[in-house]
């Protein structure tokens, strides 16, 4: 992965879901998904429940909580469980999620990032030079910066040409499951969803 450094007077940073370009984080609430007919709040937390195909329970834990943060937190506390390749797949997951809130909120979404012109977009961080960068100094920031880039190729591809996305296929990996049924394309599933906050996680399984 390239790390790069950027002027930050000259890009769109965010951190903070509350900022301007706030609702360009993961964390932003208002931004809420329906993937399988399962609602969820954030796409963080559908992220994060990505990780762990074969432990429904961990999904569960993880897109029930109210905040995107606490959501973080437990599947931090399952690390040992995560799939074995993710650090293989984890960027081909996040385009994937950010595609579908895209897709799903597309009025919003479209809007926050049309408003950020045709500046380079970074998330701004105090440790973690994957998803964003650092500063170091001088003015500058410095990262791989994957989520920005991967928020730029959305403005860029779909935003910019004015090309609404209908419908996102599940990305080429295989055991792409949530919920022990594999993960379908995902469209406008609004009618018809399950709210997991008042649903018992058993009968998902069942199908019940």
């Amino acid at each position: 992965m390239q790390i790069r450094t950027y002027i930050k007077k000259d890009v769109v940073s965010f951190r903070s879901t509350k900022a301007t370009f706030g609702g360009l984080s993961n964390m932003a609430a208002g931004y809420s998904i329906f993937v399988n007919s399962i609602f969820i709040k954030t796409s963080e937390a559908l992220y994060q429940a990505c990780k762990f195909p074969e432990h429904p329970d961990v999904q569960h834990a993880i897109i029930t909580q109210h905040s995107p943060i606490t959501a973080k937190k437990i599947s931090r506390k399952n690390q040992q469980l995560v799939r074995h390749d993710w650090d293989d797949i984890r960027v081909k997951v996040m385009r994937w999620c950010l595609q579908v809130k895209l897709a799903q909120n597309w009025d919003t979404f479209s809007r926050v990032l049309k408003s950020t012109g045709s500046r380079a977009i970074v998330e701004y961080t105090k440790e973690d030079k994957i998803w964003g960068a650092t500063d170091i100094g001088g003015g500058k920031i410095q990262g791989v910066n994957a989520l920005g880039r991967l928020l730029m190729e959305l403005r860029e591809r779909h935003v910019m040409q004015g090309e609404v996305i209908q419908c996102v296929e599940p990305p080429k990996i295989t055991n792409f499951i949530l919920f022990e049924n594999q993960i379908d394309w995902v469209c406008d599933e609004t009618n018809d969803v399950f709210d997991l906050g008042s649903t018992d996680v058993e009968h998902i399984h069942t199908g019940v």
